[in-house]
């Protein structure tokens, strides 16, 4: 029957002209279609056709044809996604977090976690290293490889932590002045040459620590270029001439508190400290000069510097009784260190006595247990040999547990022992 009414259709060839009308009831298009073995497409609330999942089980369908594109198109294919499963997507992608998000969350992270996310991607890797996160950086008592402290200073740190390390070549990409404020490079392994490179640039210095390095003039007048600074230690350092230390106490007006002890000094070196230390330090570390420190430069020193509170001249074999005298005149003079100055005796420490603001005196060396309890009797408000150490400029002070530097707690540390 069906190929009846094909045969009547007339060619588009032929000449003959009649008009057919097609006389097929819609009704029968189901059964027809399901005869031939295919299924009648039903379209949704939405407007889209969906597939009869019977279908695309158990009949395999031929592959759908792409859409044709043009020749500057062939690099692009454009896919569209049905409505059903764009409303089924929910979330929030990295991608879409603002900048200020994506730090606020990156506050939280330790030191090597943000060297990680700073290799996920470019935008990542410039966030993970803006100076917001960068304040305060402690990599004690690590092997940094060469390139690792002109990568990390100049994202912005103004607290850095670094004693007892070995440091190299830092290896700046950039000549643009330091923000470090406070810096303990005390007993590194560093080379005097890669130690310039890094003071240099630094310019807004208030507190260092040098301890135990072997410096160079250069050095020293690049630390005369930081007039805001506060607290110095030189302690044990050696290499700079007595001109560049003149430089750098005329320079550092500010200086509240310098330790310049057990450093490779000269009489000369002596004298150029105690005749240019600025009058505004109150806390003054000069021991372990022995023949070099004269009974004259305690006097020098005393009409220069009136408001000192800590003084500290031990290993000064030098000193005798006779510069009790300038020690009267310091008004405000609370801690006073003469540990073995061995030409005073236990007899005269009593005169100190008469120093009304004097609480702690350290004599370490130059009394015997008997007579310690004999001047402690004689001096009951005074507190005798009740600490070792001085704590004049030092950065940490404490257990080796306390990991702060002049009070100020660093944030970014490495958790493992590994070097960077």
């Amino acid at each position: 029957m069906h190929r009846k009414h094909l045969r009547e259709i007339p060619s588009s060839s032929s000449n003959v002209s009649a008009s057919f009308t097609w006389d097929w009831d819609s009704s029968k298009t189901s059964e027809f279609l399901s005869s031939m073995g295919v299924s009648v497409l039903k379209k949704d609330k939405l407007g889209n056709e969906n597939t009869p999942q019977d279908l695309l089980v158990s009949s395999p369908c031929p592959p759908q044809k792409r859409p044709k594109v043009k020749e500057k198109e062939k690099d692009f294919v454009i896919v569209r996604r049905s409505r059903l499963l764009q409303e089924a997507e929910s979330g929030v992608f990295w991608d879409t977090l603002p900048d200020e998000l994506l730090l606020a969350i990156f506050a939280y992270l330790p030191l090597n976690d943000l060297l990680k996310v700073s290799l996920v991607c470019k935008r990542w890797h410039c966030l993970s290293f803006d100076e917001s996160l960068w304040q305060s950086l402690d990599l004690t008592g690590r092997s940094l490889l060469p390139g690792v402290i002109g990568q990390l200073l100049p994202a912005g740190v103004t607290v850095f932590r670094c004693p007892r390390s070995c440091i190299g070549n830092p290896l700046f990409k950039t000549s643009k002045p330091l923000r470090v404020q406070h810096m303990d490079l005390s007993n590194c392994t560093v080379s005097a040459a890669d130690l310039q490179s890094i003071l240099c640039r630094c310019e807004k210095l208030q507190n260092l620590s040098l301890e135990g390095l072997v410096l160079s003039d250069d050095i020293i007048k690049n630390i005369a270029k930081n007039p805001s600074l506060m607290r110095l230690n030189l302690c044990g350092c050696s290499g700079f001439s007595a001109a560049a230390l003149k430089l750098m106490l005329s320079s550092c007006s500010t200086l509240e508190e310098l330790n310049l002890s057990w450093c490779d000094f000269t009489a000369t070196h002596v004298k150029a400290a105690v005749n240019h230390i600025t009058s505004k330090v109150t806390q003054l570390n000069l021991s372990g000069y022995r023949q070099n420190l004269q009974i004259p430069d305690i006097k020098t020193l005393v009409e220069r510097c009136p408001f000192l509170v800590h003084l500290d001249l031990s290993d000064s074999v030098m000193l005798k009784p006779e510069c009790f005298q300038y020690f009267h005149r310091l008004i405000f003079l609370q801690h006073l260190c003469l540990s073995r100055c061995y030409q005073i005796s236990p007899a005269a420490l009593v005169e100190l006595g008469e120093i009304p603001t004097l609480k702690t005196l350290q004599v370490f060396g130059i009394v015997t247990h008997r007579s310690l309890q004999l001047l402690r009797e004689t001096l009951p408000n005074m507190k005798i040999n009740c600490s070792h150490f001085t704590s004049i400029a030092r950065p940490t002070v404490g257990s080796k547990k306390n990991h702060e530097i002049w009070g100020i707690k660093c944030r970014l540390t490495l958790r493992n022992p590994n070097g960077l």
